[in-house]
């Protein structure tokens, strides 16, 4: 499956429902915590990444409740929502081990280096 890479708004969203059904306010607050503090969303950008995720298939919504007098709407990740969430986190997992792996060797390679075990001629 060469599904192209998630934008990170996208992937956070469908983190915060992992865990189960939020209302946009909680997937919002959600979304802030997961990501340190870096992602703050607003809702209008929310409501519209829903919507879109909704159609996808990726989210449905799971019920709807009163409060203070304004429904709120609570959405839940699909079984295919959890499926891309899940390659996805591989993906990022995969590039993420790459990286490591090469600065792992850099840094391997610079400290031969400076300790004159370069197997070059000085």
């Amino acid at each position: 499956m060469s599904e192209r890479s998630m934008q990170e708004p996208t992937f956070l969203i469908l983190t915060a429902l992992a865990e189960g059904p939020q209302h946009g306010y909680g997937v919002i607050a959600d979304v802030q915590e997961i990501s340190g503090g870096r992602v703050r969303l607003r809702a209008g950008t929310l409501y519209a990444a829903l919507d879109r995720l909704q159609s996808e298939g990726l989210i449905a919504a799971d019920r709807e409740e009163i409060v203070d007098g304004r429904v709120r709407r609570y959405y839940r990740l699909t079984e295919e929502g959890g499926t891309r969430l899940a390659a996805e986190a591989e993906r990022l997992r995969r590039n993420a081990e790459a990286a490591s792996t090469r600065l792992r060797a850099r840094l391997a390679g610079g400290m031969l280096f400076r300790h004159g075990l370069s197997g070059g001629t000085a």
